[in-house]
């Protein structure tokens, strides 16, 4: 697949994600934020706050060159997607909270996204550059992410039952999407993607990991529960790589294949480090949660 058929297919992808994951939310999923109070602060100053400082901080340490630093900057901005659903669901995750996370980070992201690209793009590659999220690629932003969120929302309040039988599939067509992004990135950069990849692995692994402990222990050290915890956990620790490939590489947003790398890079190792500590976390649950308890989200899915 050329290059240029790649980069048609990235929008559309991402669009596809977008239109799955609105068929998992309602209003419900909103109105449910005022119910889960700690676990969505922690979650959200997470987000907004915590996560772009810990990235810089790794940014700098590592001494990533410029355009590998907006990378992960443009990483650190980009909220949960499926596949924190999906693995909060398969490791006893409280699946209802973490579709809230999403939806509400999802919608968040659109504004603070934008400013921490900018502000990444003058501090690392400079003032007078011409990358970065202008107002006309900002509003790209939101079509590629509000418009098949919006339709999927009213498909699901339509036709609730179809929806529903299509939420499964949909999430695994999600994971099998983001490695044919990735697949097509490192297509595109060829040969030199070994040096990148040596030059930013530790930092993207450390980023990952250092998320998904702050998701965690956050909620539970203001005595938030496990499941609840958990959730928090995968919401933080597994960004939309999808996302964030596309702003990355897209020829009418950064269009950057090295920015992109990060999130590419990101997308691979969260697979695993996901799955340990999943296996991890809920062997706690199993050992303390009634089993309706742990059926009782399961049903979304």
């Amino acid at each position: 697949m050329s290059s240029g058929a790649v980069l048609i297919l990235f929008p559309i992808i991402v669009g596809i994600i977008m239109l799955g994951l609105g068929l998992t939310l309602t209003l419900e999923d909103f109105r449910r934020v005022v119910r889960y109070p700690k676990a969505m602060v922690v979650c959200l100053v997470s987000q907004m706050l915590i996560l772009p400082a810990i990235c810089l901080g790794l940014v700098v340490a590592f001494n990533l060159r410029p355009e590998l630093a907006v990378g992960m900057m443009l990483l650190a901005a980009s909220p949960g997607g499926s596949t924190a659903s999906l693995y909060s669901h398969l490791f006893k995750g409280d699946l209802a909270l973490n579709i809230s996370l999403t939806a509400v980070n999802s919608v968040l992201a659109l504004f603070t996204l934008p400013i921490i690209v900018n502000l990444s793009v003058s501090a690392f590659v400079g003032s007078d550059s011409s990358l970065g999220l202008q107002f006309d690629k900002v509003i790209q932003v939101f079509a590629l992410v509000l418009i098949p969120i919006a339709i999927g929302m009213a498909i699901r309040a339509k036709f609730t039952a179809a929806a529903q039988r299509l939420e499964r599939t949909v999430k695994i067509l999600s994971v099998v999407a983001l490695i044919v992004m990735i697949s097509g990135v490192i297509a595109g950069i060829g040969a030199e993607v070994f040096d990148i990849l040596g030059e930013i692995i530790l930092a993207v692994l450390a980023f990952n990991l250092i998320s998904m402990a702050i998701g965690y222990f956050g909620p539970r050290l203001l005595k938030v529960g496990e499941r609840e915890s958990i959730a928090s956990a995968f919401e933080i620790g597994l960004h939309n790589a999808s996302l964030a490939i596309t702003i990355g590489m897209s020829p009418t947003l950064l269009d950057n294949s090295t920015m992109a790398m990060p999130s590419v890079t990101y997308g691979f190792v969260m697979f695993f480090t996901a799955a340990v500590f999943g296996i991890i976390v809920s062997r706690r649950v199993r050992a303390t949660a009634p089993t309706g308890d742990l059926s009782a989200t399961a049903s979304r899915v």
